[in-house]
């Protein structure tokens, strides 16, 4: 299933994610291309949420589909200056990082990775380059989380993010990371 035409990513800006390079490992800025991947990506992340939903699998996919437009069109329009960025490893791409450094502190809009590439350290190697870019600033970094993400509040919590007030939605809690 095709996706229809969506808003485009901004021009890609220097960031330290984008400079971020290794012999495996590297970040690049998001090009219309990477829309079919992205999509799925997003999908990957809904996964265990919707096996408890009764639908046929072509409803799960539309609604997938149309939840990524959604979300796709929600961050450009609010985060119009952030770096989008797709995460690859060994040329392969595995995920996706989204970083807005224009408010009071950074923010990681989103990060994600492919089932496959979860739990091998690389969204954490991502957080703290970010962490020591946001520092070098002067800057905080914050996010938020969904309360029912328990995995990935682990980690922030192992990265030293404290929780920056309560949930005002009952569905994410802000967190924040502050240099010492």
């Amino acid at each position: 299933m095709g996706l229809p035409p969506l808003a485009s990513f901004p021009p890609a800006r220097s960031t330290a994610l984008a400079a971020t390079s290794d012999l495996r490992w590297r970040c690049r800025p998001l090009r219309d291309h990477d829309l079919a991947w992205l999509s799925a990506l997003y999908a990957s992340t809904r996964e265990q949420e919707l096996q408890a939903v009764p639908w046929p699998a072509d409803a799960k996919q539309q609604f997938l589909a149309q939840q990524f437009i959604a979300q796709h069109q929600h961050y450009l329009a609010h985060y119009p200056s952030a770096h989008y960025l797709a995460v690859e490893l060994d040329g392969e791409a595995v995920g996706r990082v989204y970083l807005d450094e224009t408010g009071a502190d950074d923010r990681l809009v989103d990060i994600s990775l492919f089932p496959a590439w979860r739990g091998q350290g690389i969204g954490a190697a991502l957080i703290e380059r970010q962490q020591q870019s946001s520092a070098a600033r002067g800057r905080g970094l914050a996010l938020h989380v969904m309360v029912h993400n328990i995995g990935a509040q682990r980690l922030y919590a192992r990265l030293g993010f404290v929780a920056n007030g309560a949930s005002e939605d009952g569905v994410y809690l802000p967190l924040r990371w502050q240099p010492s």
